[in-house]
């Protein structure tokens, strides 16, 4: 099966193939090592007294906290309310952000007027809105989910429309003597050589719209991991509160991970029409 597999290679390809392999081998090893030597650490300091586990809690605890909150059903109510929030928020922050993006490279004037205003507000600390946010929308779901938009949306815009400007010139002058219109100058070059900014922009919506979940949950929330980590912070329960930060931690590499692999079909694809 692995001849097969390198048969089409020559042998130097296959070394460097083969010693690549290895080097991830290698790579994953030492993650799942340095992860394993922190936790039995925490763990041993803890177990020893060298720490006090009431305030850094233990990774037995943690455990032992996580069944209590899988046997009784919190954790998957606490944790699907937070996911959903941050869901709603990362899927509109981005499609919203690339819609105004495009909308601005289309509109020159637009872009110039409205540049310097897009750079004040991703600079201005979203969590001083909290207030405004929930006066404006109440104190439910859509108040969390618009911290999360808010969040997002600004560097979405920001980031993809750099890209978009910084588009070959070239290649638009090109387009430009074949007569292509705006939309096809759009359509056939400005999207298409954008893609690896635009799955950048996911990748970075990813943790910006968790921040802002979580910190809209600890505005105002009823439910929701924001809302455990809140609640364990005040009646100093830190078992709580790190076992609620790790699941968190969990569910962002998980959601991570699925773009990255949605990174890999999308540059498949691509080389496959290359």
């Amino acid at each position: 099966m692995k001849k097969d597999k390198y048969a089409r290679f020559s042998p130097q390809h296959i070394a460097y193939l083969k010693k690549k392999q290895r080097s991830n081998i290698a790579v994953n090893a030492g993650r799942i090592g340095v992860l394993v030597v922190v936790i039995a650490l925490w763990e041993l300091l803890a177990a020893t007294g060298a720490i006090d586990s009431f305030i850094t809690s233990s990774p037995s605890r943690i455990a032992q906290t996580l069944a209590e909150l899988v046997q009784d059903g919190s954790l998957f109510k606490h944790a699907a309310v937070t996911l959903m929030e941050t869901l709603a928020g990362f899927f509109i922050a981005t499609i919203a952000g690339t819609l105004i993006a495009i909308g601005l490279w289309w509109c020159r004037p637009l872009r110039r007027v409205l540049e310097p205003h897009l750079i004040v507000l991703n600079a201005l600390p979203k969590i001083a809105l909290g207030p405004i946010i929930i006066i404006w929308i109440g104190s439910g779901y859509g108040a969390i989910i618009f911290m999360a938009i808010l969040i997002c949306i600004i560097i979405t815009v920001i980031s993809v429309l750099s890209g978009f400007l910084q588009t070959d010139k070239g290649k638009l002058m090109l387009l430009d003597t074949m007569n292509a219109t705006k939309w096809q100058k759009l359509t056939m070059l400005v999207l298409p050589a954008n893609t690896p900014t635009i799955i950048a922009a996911l990748k970075i919506n990813v943790g910006l719209s968790w921040v802002g979940s979580i910190m809209g949950e600890y505005l105002v929330s009823r439910a929701g991991l924001g809302y455990l980590i809140i609640y364990g912070g005040q009646v100093f329960d830190l078992d709580l509160v790190m076992t609620s930060t790790i699941v968190l931690c969990v569910l962002a590499a998980a959601m991570y991970a699925f773009v990255a692999v949605f990174e890999k079909a999308v540059n498949k694809k691509f080389n496959a029409k290359t």
